[in-house]
């Protein structure tokens, strides 16, 4: 279980960031809402990109962070893998190279199964800049995933790609769900994409916490309909 409790005053903008809530460790959770109204801010508090005015956060019973303890786990040992809009990998790396910088210890088994399942085997003596966005996206995501993390992270992966690269992508992470068994915090504003692959949906508005629920129930409220 994710517990969230936070508070952020963002000086970009003219409301303070609130969410109080509690988000399941399985499957995916969707974070639904428009642009500016909280949805990044919730994930780089999450992997400790930004530190919250106020609050607690704890994964599995660990606790991240907590203003009162004077507690906050540094992102790179918090476990949690982070998948952003840019792929960010490494240009003059070829693919493997990128997929495996940074991991002390791998097994060939993992990587062959991840290069497997992404459908990535002929890229691998690629350099970024000869791949497709769709192509550096997945390359990304292996990358995270074969860090082992407890949580992934994706805050819009889709949003830089074409359409053709959208569904493309958008079947690879619905068949990594499945195969990888990880729950995933998944940013976006498309509700085509939440009806693909949540199995929770997080309505943000405005920096505060709107709705939370199961996707069925959530898509069916008529809020939903009007406001997107």
């Amino acid at each position: 279980m994710l517990e969230i409790d936070v508070k952020k005053q963002l000086s970009s903008s003219s409301f303070a960031f609130e969410f109080k809530h509690s988000i399941p460790c399985q499957g995916v959770t969707a974070i639904l809402g428009v642009s500016g109204s909280g949805k990044s801010t919730l994930i780089n508090l999450i992997n400790g990109l930004v530190k919250p005015d106020h609050g607690n956060i704890t994964l599995n019973q660990v606790t991240l962070v907590s203003t009162t303890q004077n507690i906050f786990i540094p992102p790179e040992k918090r476990n949690i893998a982070t998948v952003f809009q840019d792929a960010l990998l490494f240009p003059h790396y070829k693919v493997l190279k990128n997929l495996t910088y940074g991991i002390k210890k791998l097994s060939s088994q993992k990587l062959d199964e991840m290069i497997e399942v992404l459908n990535i085997s002929h890229l691998l003596n690629r350099y970024p800049a000869m791949l497709s966005g769709g192509e550096k996206q997945r390359v990304a995501i292996g990358r995270a995933l074969l860090t082992n993390p407890q949580l992934l992270l994706m805050d819009e992966p889709l949003s830089a790609l074409d359409m053709p690269r959208k569904k493309e992508l958008l079947s690879y992470i619905d068949q990594l769900i499945h195969e990888i068994k990880i729950p995933v915090i998944y940013v976006t504003h498309n509700i085509n994409e939440v009806k693909r692959i949540a199995n929770y949906v997080v309505i943000l508005e405005q920096g505060k916490l709107k709705d939370f629920g199961e996707k069925d129930s959530i898509l069916q409220t008529d809020y939903l309909k009007e406001w997107l």
